[in-house]
């Protein structure tokens, strides 16, 4: 009965939310006919809806080794699921949160809220999108909404006692069955294979274990599956005369349109430099490389680069320079220019080894091997990279080193 009255009560009034209906038209039912069922009061005894007194927990340095790792779990998947309310939010109002600010919010909260006897809550899809049906599309409208559960709470709390448990059963499968969203599985039951086993084993993880192995698990899956593409989407290409045909000539920006001299091979990273494609490198640089006067590495396609890429430069700088090797950095974006200026890889590598572009790279490569210069080709970018700060090669900001070290004289 509960089921139908959730089912149906919507065609007749939806301002009134039908478990909300269904819950008061169950325990009166129950009351009224007298039926002997479990209730909310047999089953837990006295309830006490006084107002919680604020009181400090003990928690011992074993509590904390033990409570630590569900306590991350449980941050991380009330973070997951509040955002994502905030998006469908989004979506209804036309309107964009603030994930910063939702985050802090209910950090703070989940961080008082033990302290009166309180668990870790979270923003949810449901209520969300109930308030925003009915017209509360503002802060104001969660402020009502609590104060109005708070006074339910100690007024009417007493008459809780008398809610059968089956109909608070038949209202959390209802809740169930619409938080599982069967056709959005379906759906993503046609993507990436490996999506679709870190969605199963999340899933079977919660069902024969529990949900924060499951959410620990897939995080760490779903993880090892976004480094696994990150390096399958960075590779590294060595352009040098003889492996000139491995250039798009297509390209006006590409070492194809210039003159490349002996002794001055040119590699070219694109994409992220992370770990994975990090290994990729130094692979790359071991079989082709040799013992060039002058090493150029261009980075003008790497958008980012963390502390294993960072390494491997440094690991190569070092290695070359024990060959006699030379070690240019062209086409820095900001993200790895100012990485590398913090780890102090620029210092290694020399200031005035690192160039905004691969012409200003290639003449200084021709001066340190006593060759004539060569005048760059003619580019729609051409010294923009000296007034902006932008690379001629792709047109994307970059670090102009001249910049960077007048920034960093001036502190």
């Amino acid at each position: 009965m509960v089921v139908a009255v959730i089912a149906l009560w919507p065609r007749a009034w939806s301002r009134v939310p039908s478990p909300f209906v269904a819950l008061i038209a169950g325990t009166v039912g129950a009351y009224v006919l007298g039926l002997h069922v479990e209730t909310v009061g047999s089953r837990f005894g006295t309830l006490s809806f006084a107002f919680p007194h604020p009181h400090w927990p003990s928690v011992t340095f074993a509590d904390v080794r033990r409570l630590v790792s569900p306590a991350i779990t449980i941050a991380l998947l009330a973070a997951i699921e509040s955002l994502l309310s905030a998006v469908v939010a989004d979506g209804m109002t036309g309107e964009r949160h603030r994930s910063n600010m939702e985050l802090v919010a209910q950090g703070a909260a989940n961080v008082v809220s033990p302290l009166f006897g309180g668990i870790p809550v979270t923003g949810a899809i449901a209520r969300t999108a109930t308030n925003i049906r009915n017209g509360g599309r503002t802060p104001v409208a969660g402020i009502v909404h609590a104060l109005t559960l708070l006074m339910i709470a100690l007024f009417l709390g007493k008459l809780a006692a008398f809610i059968p448990m089956a109909v608070l059963g038949a209202i959390l499968l209802v809740v169930a069955y619409n938080m599982s969203e069967w056709r959005a599985v379906v759906n993503m039951m046609r993507a990436p294979k490996s999506d679709i086993a870190v969605l199963a084993t999340t899933f079977l993880l919660t069902v024969v274990i529990d949900l924060t192995v499951a959410i620990e698990v897939g995080i760490v899956l779903a993880a090892f599956l976004f480094m696994r593409r990150m390096a399958e989407v960075t590779n590294v290409s060595v352009i040098a005369r003889e492996f000139a045909e491995n250039v798009d000539e297509n390209d006006p920006n590409s070492v194809k349109a210039r003159r490349v001299p002996h002794g001055v091979v040119v590699y070219e990273i694109n994409g992220p430099f992370f770990f994975g494609a990090a290994e990729m490198f130094k692979d790359t640089l071991g079989r082709t490389m040799g013992r060039p006067r002058i090493l150029i590495l261009r980075l003008r396609n790497v958008p980012a680069i963390d502390a294993t890429g960072m390494n491997a430069l440094r690991d190569v700088v070092h290695r070359t320079r024990k060959d006699g090797t030379v070690v240019f950095l062209s086409d820095v974006h900001a993200q790895p220019m100012m990485a590398m200026d913090r780890s102090g890889l620029l210092d290694e590598v020399g200031d005035a080894q690192v160039f905004g572009n691969i012409d200003d790279a290639l003449g200084r490569a021709r001066q340190d091997l006593g060759l004539p210069p060569v005048a760059a080709p003619e580019i729609a970018f051409a010294g923009m990279e000296h007034v902006t700060g932008e690379t001629p090669s792709t047109g994307h900001p970059a670090i102009n080193p001249d910049l960077l070290a007048r920034k960093k004289r001036e502190g």
